[in-house]
């Protein structure tokens, strides 16, 4: 499993259809044929810590089969599009990707 953990600054001042725009963008990414599962967040309410960067906008995580799955996602065009549309709404992103376990049981179960 490859986990694509990406998370977005968006420009300041950025017009109410813009931001809908650009959260329209991410969840086509889920449409993607190698995408197992997508989810789409904003910084969580939790208590401020050191430890936790809650500056980003909007994060994107996905999760695919393989690092090929990955490539592939990569070079669709609905990737393609969602670059051309929305890159310049954003002022940063920072990508993590990770290779894991498909699943860790619960202690217990």
């Amino acid at each position: 499993m490859l986990i694509h953990a990406v998370y977005f600054w968006l420009k300041p001042g950025l017009a109410a259809g813009e931001v809908a725009r650009f959260v329209r963008g991410l969840r086509s990414l889920a449409a993607i044929g190698s995408v197992q599962r997508a989810y789409v967040g904003t910084p969580a309410a939790t208590v401020e810590r050191g430890v936790v960067d809650a500056s980003f906008s909007y994060a994107l995580t996905v999760f695919f089969a393989d690092v090929a799955a990955h490539d592939a996602y990569q070079v669709d065009p609905l990737h393609a599009r969602f670059l051309a549309e929305c890159s310049t709404l954003w002022r940063e992103v920072r990508v993590y990707d990770a290779v894991g376990d498909d699943h860790i049981e619960r202690l217990g179960e």
